[in-house]
């Protein structure tokens, strides 16, 4: 019997195939006691699932490439640091040595007490965590049960669930998953992110899926609508293929656009920069006729190691992205650490009591010194082999960037005294993702060649709301009078100033948001190389001058529906 549901479009692209239902995972394991004699047994099985596990993050870990690796490793990464959490194994360990319970039920006892105690804290990213302890567990608990046989494939199935983590996405698509369907979930959360850098279709917030769906249900879905059909009929098979064929002219519109200028209806040229943290992202933009790489990461080089790279191997890297652009402006962005991306070097503190507002970006950078002068050195040596820029994460006051200015013009002396040809000029911009930089920019933006605003922060501390908590889904959100205001008084600022200013976050990536942020005065995007092509042909889709002309109207909006009927109209 056909049926709908009505959830919201996360992640665009449609999907026809068999329901696989994944329930939320409920550790409802029944006590069981073991004999004295099975207890080294018992804590053997469980190291080795344990073992299992490490391996099977490992193993994801290194198939991942280019930007994907940054985003989904940071959740894959927490993960294989909660598995080799003292707290955890020493707890588990007494549960079966001790009290001699079966390791099933050890670790739903243990699970339950540590949720307790992130239930209990105030900081809502602590609380936000228990879904990750629950994805370490629920791998613990597979990997005790999994037999020899295979695995069940899901390719050419949709998965229907309650939640899906950020670390999930990538294999689910190598296993040939067509789409995703949840309870729960927003549209900014890191997994649809990921899902549409995948061009996964994703539908959340779908609710009673669970309870109405079955496995082996046909389903239709329409990650960009949000609609889902349970046993779909023959109208809703013809609109299917309707849209899959449009899907396919699209694709081949935008490989078209590979090599078409980045220019308006009315013929201004927009620049296209690319997120990159490899040489593989870096062909990709380049391939792509991206402008320049906006936003090099270089944490890439800092996680899932035991030591810090020295020097040289910094320098390589950042050499090799300037000569893969060639000729093109590679930004290259100092160390954005911090507990919520902790490195396996104790570089970055991993027990911060909120480490959203904590010791994180240029803040850590400056607190490690040698570190920071080691990776400047790399970055100078880089300049001597194409055009280069220097971008500062979190910044929040002025006395920042004349500790970061000055170390770059000590650098710059010490290297050019040894022998090394730098370049003569090396830009220095500072990313404007903390609300108190905003506003305090008049009085540091003499000191900076450029700006990059980080829109997935930025919008996180203004509204003061977590993007990955379900909860605040429909808080989180670009679509917010005082967010637009705050990028247009920043792009305004630096375009009277003569400073460049670009926008790097997931906003700039998504083309529905292009005329909005060409209306607030944007002229530099800065995006992750899977949505260039789309962001391109929405810029050559519009018209600058009447954007820009409706941009009054646009910021005298007093709520999100005021700003979605401008949108609309600018469809």
């Amino acid at each position: 019997m056909r049926r709908a549901f009505v959830g919201h479009g996360a992640s665009r692209g449609n999907a026809l195939g068999h329901a696989r239902v994944r329930l939320p995972a409920v550790f409802d394991v029944s006590e069981e006691r073991i004999a004295a004699s099975a207890v080294e047994a018992e804590l053997a099985r469980l190291h080795a699932a344990m073992a299992a596990v490490r391996t099977e993050l490992l193993a994801a870990r290194e198939r991942l490439q280019g930007a994907l690796a940054h985003e989904i490793g940071e959740f894959l990464d927490l993960h294989a640091l909660l598995l080799d959490d003292p707290e955890l194994l020493q707890g588990l360990d007494a549960l079966i040595r001790q009290e001699r319970y079966s390791a099933d039920y050890a670790l739903r006892l243990q699970r339950n007490r540590l949720a307790a105690v992130f239930e209990g804290m105030d900081d809502d990213y602590f609380r936000s965590r228990i879904e990750d302890i629950d994805h370490v567990i629920g791998r613990l608990h597979a990997a005790l049960h999994r037999g020899d046989a295979a695995v069940r494939g899901t390719a050419g199935e949709i998965l229907v669930t309650d939640s899906v983590a950020p670390s999930e996405l990538a294999q689910l698509q190598e296993e040939g998953v067509l789409a995703v369907v949840t309870s729960g979930g927003s549209q900014l959360s890191h997994s649809a992110i990921l899902a549409r850098s995948l061009h996964l279709p994703l539908v959340v917030g779908a609710a009673d899926v669970l309870q109405h769906i079955n496995d082996g249900d046909v389903l239709v879905v329409d990650g960009g609508a949000g609609h889902v059909v349970v046993a779909p009929g023959a109208a809703d098979l013809r609109a299917y293929r309707a849209r899959k064929r449009e899907e396919k002219r699209e694709r081949q519109q935008l490989h078209r656009l590979r090599r078409e200028p980045t220019r308006t209806l009315d013929g201004v040229d927009i620049r296209l920069y690319a997120n990159a943290e490899s040489r593989q992202d870096v062909a990709e933009a380049h391939a792509l006729g991206a402008a320049g790489v906006g936003l090099y990461r270089t944490e890439f080089l800092f996680l899932q190691r035991d030591r810090l790279p020295d020097e040289d191997e910094q320098f390589a890297a950042y050499r090799d992205a300037v000569l893969g652009m060639t000729g093109r402006m590679v930004t290259i962005r100092t160390l954005d650490l911090g507990a919520d991306k902790a490195d396996r070097t104790g570089l970055a503190l991993q027990r911060e009591p909120n480490p959203a507002l904590g010791c994180r970006g240029v803040r850590l950078s400056l607190a490690r010194g040698e570190v920071f002068a080691t990776q400047m050195r790399a970055i100078v040596r880089a300049s001597g082999y194409g055009p280069l820029r220097i971008l500062v994460p979190m910044v929040a006051r002025r006395e920042e960037m004349q500790r970061v200015a000055a170390l770059l013009q000590r650098t710059r002396e010490a290297l050019r005294a040894e022998g090394h040809e730098i370049a003569d000029e090396i830009p220095l911009g500072a990313m404007i993702e903390v609300p108190a930089a905003a506003l305090a920019l008049p009085g540091f933006i003499d000191m900076l060649d450029f700006l990059s605003i980080g829109t997935n922060d930025l919008i996180q501390y203004l509204l003061a709301a977590d993007r990955d908590n379900d909860a605040l889904g429909d808080l989180y959100s670009p679509l917010h009078p005082a967010v637009l205001r705050v990028l247009h008084e920043v792009i305004q600022l630096g375009r009277r100033r003569g400073k460049p200013v670009a926008v790097c976050g997931e906003v700039a990536g998504d083309a529905l948001f292009a005329p909005l942020l060409l209306a607030l005065g944007l002229e530099e995007f800065s995006l992750h190389p899977g949505t260039l092509l789309e962001v391109r042909q929405a810029i050559r889709n519009a018209d600058l001058g009447a954007l820009r002309r409706r941009a009054g109207a646009l910021l005298r909006a007093r709520d999100r529906a005021g700003i979605e009927r401008w949108m609309a109209r600018c469809a």
